[in-house]
């Protein structure tokens, strides 16, 4: 009897699974991913981090990937159900990861005025920004940016700035040196993608995949 260990992916904020499609998993794993929700009008992030673990056995052995939002995604639901191992891509650890544009939007509470209008699809210059840090030499970033609510947009940059938690020390961070949207200067990665920006999982594949088959490839 041949057992498949689960692994349960989350993509990055707006990411589809398509963000994972040149990576190649290790053989022996069971493949779940784990599609973005809308959050409800006003929702606690603790309340939509069970949502999003609906899914999940804890009574079955399994591991979590998480890429950018998705890697918090991921540390949260592991304090609720643990897994065998948890790998954050592109996302940090603990507050101390973000850059300063981020720590200047949550101390200034600016996100809070911004109006969700200002992230529906027609805005040109949010989605300008968005290829500015996910990969601005990428002209095809927008086509992995699938879930274009305004209210989840919005919502998931304020969770993402609100974000507090103690570093766990057993998670294990894969990050990017040229990211930006995490920059490599406020961690301490227990990989590096040389060159990689945040779109790792696209233009750092290879790397990705070898990674994963080191640590997932003996459990």
């Amino acid at each position: 009897y041949f057992f498949f260990m689960k692994l349960y992916i989350i993509s990055g904020l707006g990411a589809g699974r398509s963000v994972f499609e040149h990576i190649n998993f290790p053989s022996g794993m069971e493949l779940h991913f784990i599609d973005w929700l809308v959050p409800e009008q006003n929702e606690e992030f603790d309340h939509y981090v069970n949502r999003m673990a609906e899914s999940i056995n804890p009574d079955e052995d399994f591991c979590l990937l998480g890429y950018s939002f998705g890697g918090i995604i991921v540390q949260e639901i592991h304090k609720k159900f643990p897994a065998k191992k948890v790998i954050i891509l592109a996302s940090i650890k603990s507050p101390s990861g973000k850059s300063k544009l981020m720590e200047i939007g949550k101390r200034s509470k600016l996100y809070k005025i911004i109006p969700t209008s200002a992230f529906n699809e027609k805005s040109y210059s949010f989605y300008s920004f968005v290829r500015h840090l996910f990969d601005p030499k990428n002209p095809k970033i927008l086509k992995y940016f699938k879930v274009r609510n305004p209210y989840y947009i919005k919502w998931s940059i304020e969770k993402i700035l609100d974000w507090d938690a103690k570093e766990n020390p057993e998670i294990i961070q894969i990050s990017a040196d040229k990211d930006i949207v995490f920059p490599i200067k406020n961690s301490n990665p227990n990989y590096v993608l040389k060159g990689g920006t945040h779109l790792c999982p696209v233009t750092k594949a290879k790397e990705i995949s070898a990674i994963l088959e080191k640590e997932f490839g003996g459990l």
